[in-house]
């Protein structure tokens, strides 16, 4: 068992192209100034498994973090993100596709880890205006999936989230279980997402306790906060939503362009792509 476990480890790794570490208790491997860890094959990524690598990760002093899964437990997002990024923690969570196991995708590198929400966006440029336009939306969590069939009583409904697909479960009463995937598109899957056209204009600080002066003094902490400039969301009459924003017209040369998604669970997801503006594009 062992030996496979290691084997299953090794793939993974190279598949997802980071070196393999065994000094650690909670990683496995290392790529470029960040750790992974790889989450259990036939379970899902849960909090308790985050808890132990934010842990060593404060012992070791390490601050950057990959996590690879198969499935993340429900309501682990963002939570655990801002858990850790409150103890200087930057935790990525990556799913871990069905491809590494096709040795000849891992070999052509064509295994992608998509972050466990993913974003795809298409900036469109106007003379020195950019707009955004959300093209694709995906979540890889599951809730309440596991034994649901089981646990359902005779003549009862219950609605789960099943590796990204919103779907509900129906049991007659003759104990006839019935599925219907509610998420017919990704846009079904988004409540709101919004715009920041210049991430980086205004640093993320915080207040820190000098422990030498006995005073708090604010420090940067690297990161920067999303300003909503643009919105669009779903209200209880309207359930609609608009997936290009306005052009905003911004001054020539490059900038950082935020994009933010909040799902129908309330759990959000960021995208920050880099645009020159003016000039060819």
């Amino acid at each position: 068992m062992e030996a496979k476990e290691k084997d299953f480890l090794n793939l993974i790794l190279h598949a997802y192209r980071a070196e393999a570490v065994s000094q650690f208790k909670t990683f496995q491997g290392k790529k470029g100034g960040r750790l992974v860890a790889v989450g259990p094959v036939n379970l899902p990524v849960t909090r308790l498994f985050v808890e132990e690598i934010i842990l060593e990760c404060r012992q070791k002093h390490i601050t950057r973090v990959d996590i690879l899964g198969f499935e993340f437990e429900m309501g682990l997002f963002p939570n655990i993100l801002d858990e850790a990024k409150a103890k200087g923690i930057d935790l990525a969570m990556k799913y871990i596709p069905r491809d590494v196991f096709d040795k000849r995708a891992v070999e052509k590198n064509q295994v992608v880890f998509h972050d466990v929400s993913f974003i795809e966006i298409k900036p469109h440029f106007k003379k020195n205006s950019i707009a955004m336009e959300l093209t694709d939306f995906s979540v890889f969590y599951s809730q309440d999936a596991k034994g649901a069939d089981e646990s359902l009583k005779k003549g009862k409904s219950k609605v789960i989230v099943d590796k990204g697909q919103v779907v509900k479960i129906s049991k007659d009463k003759n104990g006839i279980v019935k599925r219907e995937v509610l998420t017919q598109n990704w846009t079904d899957w988004i409540d709101y997402w919004a715009v920041d056209f210049d991430f980086e204009s205004k640093r993320e600080i915080v207040r820190v306790l000098n422990e030498e002066t006995g005073e708090t003094e604010e420090v940067w902490t690297g990161d920067y906060v999303f300003e909503n400039e643009w919105q669009s969301f779903r209200t209880k009459k309207d359930r609609s939503l608009e997936f290009k924003s306005v052009f905003r017209e911004c001054p020539p040369g490059r900038r950082k362009v935020a994009v933010k998604v909040v799902d129908i669970f309330g759990n959000d997801t960021m995208k920050i792509v880099e645009v020159t503006i003016g000039g060819r594009n």
